[in-house]
């Protein structure tokens, strides 16, 4: 990694944990577009996901800066904004007191790009070990908030409400993380970013991936979700199939998903053999 993403992430980090301190602003995580189409998305073949969306390396230097820019100025706004609010309420000027806070409420329904991915994603060398009551109690909190938010009900989805509980979710791991709930709350996050929020699938499959590198027998279908994304949506074929095979030793407890695993690695042996053939 280079000397600016380095110098970069060493800002972004403080600056995320005192943006964690304050009103509605407590996680970082991804701006939606106003323009994007509202609520799930609809299909896994996504016409929108190209190629060029699924590049997430650093651009150059000059894009540290900017990043690193962004994060001081964004940490300010928000910390400007509370004094702000602090002031009237000491003053006792209740109707600006409320237009500021009212602002603040409409931020916490921001969810904001890192956009350095070491800084998006939080380490792999976290370990879900130990039972953590605070850290339970976020997890119930965020789950509540998903499922009020419409997960499996496209009819009920809520983006406020789900932007919330990706954020409680992310809240949870910055502030526990040695809790046996990350793996939990990766896998969401995963889910989260997969379905709701439209050309997200790169950091979709980096939660998943935390979920089983935080903890290697997590129960949920997290290798199989990040094979099918890497599989239909990035076309990533090569690393489908390494994650395809990781399903059929690692959650066999999902019966469905080993039986389409293993289709799908015939499928793409078969076309893969087909197309050297073709070659020759």
């Amino acid at each position: 990694m280079n000397p600016k993403t380095m110098r970069a992430i060493s800002v972004i980090l403080p600056a995320v944990l005192l943006m964690a301190s304050l009103p509605a602003c407590n996680v970082a995580g991804l701006r939606r577009n106003r323009d994007a189409p509202v609520g799930p998305v609809a299909s896994a073949t996504d016409p929108n996901v190209t190629d060029a969306s699924i590049d997430i390396a650093v651009v150059d230097a000059q894009e540290a800066d900017l990043v690193e820019a962004l994060i001081k100025h964004r940490t300010l706004y928000h910390r400007a904004l509370d004094k702000l609010r602090a002031y009237y309420a000491d003053r006792g000027y209740a109707t600006k007191q409320h237009w500021a806070e009212f602002e603040q409420k409409g931020l916490g329904n921001v969810l904001t790009f890192r956009y350095l991915m070491d800084a998006e994603i939080p380490s792999a060398r976290l370990s879900a070990s130990e039972s953590i009551e605070e850290a339970d109690a976020f997890y119930r909190q965020a789950l509540d908030l998903m499922t009020r938010g419409g997960h499996g009900v496209p009819a009920l989805y809520d983006q406020d409400l789900m932007i919330q509980a990706a954020k409680t979710f992310k809240t949870l791991v910055e502030r526990y993380p040695t809790s046996d709930k990350i793996d939990d709350a990766a896998f969401y996050c995963g889910e989260i970013h997969k379905e709701y929020l439209p050309g997200q699938e790169t950091i979709a499959v980096k939660w998943y991936e935390r979920a089983w590198m935080w903890n290697p027998q997590t129960p949920h279908p997290a290798r199989f979700e990040a094979a099918a994304v890497y599989d239909y949506r990035l076309h990533n074929r090569d690393r489908a199939l390494e994650l395809y095979h990781s399903v059929l030793e690692r959650e066999t407890d999902h019966k469905s998903n080993v039986r389409f695993a293993s289709r799908r690695i015939r499928e793409l042996t078969t076309s893969d053999e087909t197309a050297d053939a073709t070659i020759r």
